[in-house]
């Protein structure tokens, strides 16, 4: 792991180069997961290889009351980017009147934002944001 967190580490410290505009930050997973447990409006966007990201979002899904409630957008080149509830779809729910459709329904709204449909997401979120 220390030589693939390095070349992550030292290909984000290139990219931050490019971008003088944006503040680049450095830190260890346990450091990351504490500040942004007391403080998390400090961190505004967090780049990190996908096993802490599968750790830092069960941490913060945790939050906010679950996985149930954490949508999630893996952005890639071109424009293309994925959408979908973090964690699958909680299959062991199915016909037990138990799941919650929050994540996935978050996820579409993403999507939509995504591609320039500002105005329907608007109108799917409304209800249940009120």
């Amino acid at each position: 792991m220390k030589m693939s967190d390095g070349m992550f580490l030292e290909q984000c410290r290139l990219v931050s180069e490019k971008y003088p505009d944006i503040k680049f930050r450095d830190m260890y997973l346990d450091s990351a997961c504490m500040k942004i447990v007391k403080d998390p409006g400090q961190f505004d966007v967090m780049v990190m290889p996908n096993l802490y990201g599968d750790i830092f979002s069960d941490l913060t899904a945790g939050l906010i009351g679950g996985l149930g409630l954490a949508p999630s957008g893996n952005m890639g080149r071109d424009g293309l980017a994925l959408y979908e509830a973090v964690h699958g779809t909680a299959d062991d729910l199915v016909e037990k009147n138990k799941g919650n459709p929050t994540a996935l329904l978050m996820s579409g709204l993403m999507m939509l934002r995504h591609l320039d449909l500002k105005a329907e997401a608007d109108k799917i979120e409304r209800p249940y944001s009120t």
